[in-house]
């Protein structure tokens, strides 16, 4: 329905549906503006609840075993290089190397002018390779060969090597080192190209010491956790294991700059003198903040974070001295892992089904009482934050469903007005017809004269 242009009336009906729809949409706006902050709510709790599942992982890290097992491995010689996995046994091991591993591979002593040349135009040819016959029929070309060899279970690999002056068949072992060797024997003669064979290592002297040997140039577990690639001849090499205190004091360094993180974003978004902040004064987090400020100035067994390296600064962030933590782990590796990560049994029995032990802990050390406080505003499922998030989802769906609400019934209150100032417009037009018309036919009235 059009609106009227106030034509008669002189009234700028558009201008003024328009002023009052703005009234009436002042509930609404208000929605609006509730809808934003609901939303910029949810948003900041799961910004923040980022940074508790981070704090999360990186006190899990620390309280794993293998963060205080770990070691590293180094090598006297460029040549051989070697790797520690976690939990490795420390110690060292000398030796020379003797031979390199090779795998076993032979070539047709005889050429053929291309790979699509047959072997045996005239007959079959027949093949043995490590107890493994391979049969082709007559005609069939160096290709077929190779495409029926690699078809087998003779355990090689088959090409066709063109050498500028014709193709070469050659067979190369699926298997390094003495174990792949294998015999060729049938109509195709074929000549060695190498010899499988195992490396070795020599351990002490020609005289007196033993032989370590492998399949391949890698030797995995001579010494236990420990894998170390050799790659030339004659070498004389020292391989050492020793316990890496880098790697757990790069954990903990985590750790601290995880919960520096989580305070940071927890002081930003609930500053009661900041404008900004979505979650002023928000009680919640503040509580959250101030347990991890308190489990990390309070003592562990009457030691404090500070012996091993972790300090709480007067502004509310965490400072991490590397030398201090890594004399602590040297001196006495157990305490400083038990100040960090040590839980405590506070009933034990069983999980009342299998008979299984289902004893109950109760965190103690630093990292381990702030991975459970993390995990109780993370968890994905009840975790404080997130159903703080959720429970802002679902008002601003309310909301929104409101606004949708209002938009229907906005619509409807324009409707009613522009019918009403139409209807008005309508009446107005019709009165100045009549008078009009009244007027012209008063104008119409013969006239009569008072002259006598």
């Amino acid at each position: 329905m059009s609106v009227s242009t106030g034509l008669i009336s002189g009234i700028d009906y558009k201008t003024m549906i328009s002023e009052l729809m703005k009234v009436e949409a002042n509930p609404q706006t208000l929605l609006k503006q509730q809808l934003n902050a609901t939303r910029s709510d949810a948003a900041a709790y799961r910004a923040v609840n980022t940074r508790f599942e981070a704090l999360r992982t990186a006190a899990a890290a620390l309280t794993d075993a293998t963060a205080w097992t770990t070691t590293k491995a180094s090598s006297s010689d460029t040549s051989v290089t070697a790797t520690a996995a976690t939990g490795a046994a420390t110690g060292s091991l000398s030796f020379t190397v003797t031979s390199l591993a090779a795998t076993h591979s032979v070539y047709s002593s005889d050429s053929w002018p291309t790979a699509d040349t047959a072997l045996d135009p005239a007959g079959p040819t027949t093949l043995t390779i490590g107890g493994v016959g391979v049969t082709l029929t007559a005609g069939q070309t160096v290709n077929d060969a190779v495409k029926a060899i690699n078809a087998s279970a003779a355990g090689v690999t088959a090409v066709a090597v063109d050498t500028g002056a014709g193709v070469r068949l050659q067979l190369t072992s699926k298997t390094s080192g003495a174990a792949g060797t294998f015999t060729v024997t049938g109509d195709v003669a074929v000549t060695e190209l190498t010899t499988g064979a195992n490396a070795t290592l020599r351990v002490g002297t020609a005289a007196q010491g033993y032989d370590v040997t492998s399949s391949t140039n890698t030797f995995t577990d001579v010494l236990p956790g420990t894998t170390f690639t050799v790659s030339k001849k004659d070498a004389a090499a020292t391989v050492t294991v020793t316990k890496d205190p880098d790697a757990t004091a790069a954990k903990v360094q985590s750790f601290v700059d995880a919960a520096n993180s989580l305070l940071s974003a927890v002081s930003s978004y609930t500053d009661a003198k900041s404008t900004s902040a979505v979650l002023k004064g928000d009680s919640t987090l503040r509580g959250l903040s101030t347990q991890i400020l308190d489990v990390m100035s309070r003592a562990v067994g009457g030691k404090s974070a500070s012996t091993v390296g972790i300090e709480l600064t007067r502004d509310g962030q965490l400072t991490f001295d590397k030398a201090v933590f890594t004399k602590a782990l040297s001196s006495d590796p157990a305490a400083a892992q038990a100040l960090l990560t040590d839980k405590k049994i506070v009933s034990a029995g069983t999980d009342g089904i299998s008979g299984n032990a289902d004893d109950v802990t109760s965190p103690v050390g630093f990292a381990a009482q702030l991975e459970v406080l993390a995990k109780g505003a993370s968890d994905s499922t009840n975790g404080s934050l997130v159903l703080l998030a959720k429970s802002g989802d679902s008002l601003a769906k309310d909301i929104e469903d409101r606004i949708a609400a209002w938009d229907i019934r906005l619509e409807m209150r324009k409707t009613t007005l522009t019918r009403q100032f139409t209807a008005m417009e309508t009446a107005l037009s019709s009165m100045q017809n009549q008078a009009a018309w009244l007027s012209s036919q008063i104008a119409g009235l013969p006239s009569w004269s008072s002259s006598k």
